[in-house]
């Protein structure tokens, strides 16, 4: 019996048919999720790593296959910090920012997906209040316990944004670098910035390489 075809993926922006393979690499693994030593032996789960683009919308995009919580786990182990230029650069950004949209201690800069971090440690020594959303529990403790950066563990979600709005307040700045390409949802992932964000406020997101 021959299997029955199975239906094309749908764009996470528009919904439309998925129709056009950009690139297929095959089947790779998670990425940071290294294997413990008493599993070197049991079949490391692969997942098919193609990129579609959409040929309504244009977005390139790949297809769900893991859960977000399956790869920004507890013990997520991928540190920002741990790049040297990467620090540089980053300080560099929180500088030149912070003199272009005239930050201060009446500010708010909120970060999603700040790791351990390692880009509002430079805020924070500005004198500009911080908050950072961090889904990974090992990485969000150490933005707490060594940088002193207050972190709230959460996938961001429009009704995440709802709730943060109450409890931290509105942000003058956003900061979701590398993080845009990883969200299923991306029409609510925006929509959450958008409820978070104040009504002159501003947006910075950009897919970041790391050296």
């Amino acid at each position: 019996m021959s299997a029955i075809p199975r239906p094309p993926p749908l764009c996470r922006h528009c919904s439309a048919s998925l129709d056009h393979v950009m690139a297929d690499l095959g089947r790779t693994p998670v990425a940071n999720d290294y294997i413990e030593p008493d599993r070197l032996n049991i079949a490391e789960p692969r997942y098919p790593l193609r990129a579609f683009a959409c040929q309504s919308c244009w977005l390139v995009q790949l297809e769900d296959f893991v859960k977000p919580n399956e790869v920004f786990s507890p013990h997520y182990a991928y540190q920002s910090s741990m790049s040297e230029s990467w620090l540089e650069h980053a300080r560099r950004y929180a500088v030149d920012i912070i003199e272009k949209l005239a930050l201060g201690p009446q500010s708010h800069v909120v970060e999603i997906a700040s790791n351990d971090g390692y880009l509002l440690q430079y805020f924070k020594s500005a004198g500009v209040p911080i908050t950072g959303i961090e889904p990974a529990h090992d990485v969000a403790r150490i933005a707490r316990e060594k940088r002193g950066i207050p972190t709230i563990e959460t996938f961001f979600s429009e009704i995440e944004a709802k709730h943060l709005l109450k409890s931290i307040g509105s942000a003058d700045l956003i900061i979701a670098n590398n993080v845009l390409a990883h969200v299923p949802n991306i029409n609510d992932f925006v929509s959450g910035v958008r409820t978070l964000l104040k009504p002159n406020g501003t947006v910075a997101s950009v897919k970041c390489c790391k050296f």
